[in-house]
């Protein structure tokens, strides 16, 4: 018989070929507000959960059984309570890896729009506008990967080989040096922030988001960012204090931002006065870093691995995050 696990529809939809298919898994599409997720857990026996960004507070932990997982469809577990999982005996498992090169190009892809100012120029051009506007070239210019993990070291590799940008690394954890430099291109890695972005053209941010970097961009460190320099986050919307952001680009502290992703999503603004939808110097996009077919294959794979790990009590083996 096979075990069952329900999947919230919309990470259903993105790997259907995988969830539809995969022996000895029935995987059943179910929708992702917590109460329906819980009684469908309940109604169909299911064992394991796989999961989207939503925040998860309560009955999602009561509905599996001990030993069951919840696999987040992704990196990113802020949503999912690690005190609950534990007390409930259960597993919270991510996909690491499997995403770095998505993310990285839609990196790279807000660089390049940030210096060439494509949406602007296409929209005008469309609408019967013929604007020629003046960009810039990304070689030689420097780039402040902040946070050296796999997705920042990937971006890193991209704009130095691909761009010849100068990029500098900021991470607070001791790196192989030589081997970052040689490989992915950084031409150094320091520790200080203040340090990375001094003469930055573009700050991109590659940290974790938890309450240790809860508004690690804030007044204070947006202040150490150069005006000429574009702010980029396609890593967690809690690491930047977007009323902070606001004021900083509107008042022209730095030269703009490039988001996927926001403290509360779909986005809202933490005040109707500060909406960084207003904004001239603002590209948004509804957090799709990993939306590619490629990545959402990957990560049905790997969500599906961790739980055929867990049914065969080779906890060693899942991607368990605490």
């Amino acid at each position: 018989m096979n075990v069952r696990v329900v999947v919230t529809e919309t990470e259903y939809k993105k790997a259907e070929s995988v969830f539809s298919s995969v022996e000895g898994i029935e995987c059943i599409p179910t929708p992702s507000e917590e109460e329906a997720l819980a009684r469908n857990i309940t109604l169909t026996g299911a064992k394991h959960a796989i999961v989207g960004t939503e925040k998860y507070t309560g009955s999602l932990y009561e509905a599996l059984p001990p030993g069951g997982v919840i696999a987040r469809f992704g990196v990113g577990h802020d949503g999912i309570d690690k005190a609950k999982v534990k007390k409930a005996h259960l597993y919270c498992t991510n996909t690491p890896g499997v995403l770095d090169h998505s993310v990285a190009e839609l990196t790279i892809a807000f660089i390049l729009e940030s210096a060439r100012k494509i949406v602007n120029i296409v929209s005008a051009t469309k609408n019967g506008k013929w604007f020629p506007l003046m960009g810039s070239e990304l070689n030689n210019k420097t780039l402040a990967v902040i946070g050296c993990g796999s997705i920042g070291k990937r971006v890193a590799q991209i704009a130095a080989f691909g761009f010849q940008m100068k990029v500098i690394g900021c991470d607070i954890r001791e790196m192989e040096v030589d081997f970052l430099k040689t490989v992915y291109g950084f031409q150094k890695i320091v520790k200080e922030f203040k340090e990375a972005v001094v003469d930055a053209d573009f700050v991109t941010l590659h940290i974790p988001g938890n309450q240790s970097t809860k508004h690690f961009i804030n007044g204070d460190t947006l202040k150490m960012i150069p005006s000429k320099a574009w702010l980029i986050n396609t890593a967690r919307g809690i690491v930047v204090d977007e009323m902070a952001l606001f004021h900083a680009l509107k008042s022209g502290t730095i030269a703009g931002a490039a988001l996927d992703v926001f403290e509360k999503e779909p986005y809202q603004p933490v005040d109707s006065a500060c909406d960084l939808r207003t904004l001239d110097n603002v590209l948004m996009s509804p957090h799709i870093s990993s939306t590619t077919n490629e990545a959402s294959l990957r990560m049905a794979k790997r969500c599906l691995q961790n739980i055929k790990f867990a049914e065969a009590h080779e906890y060693e083996k899942m991607d368990i995050v605490t």
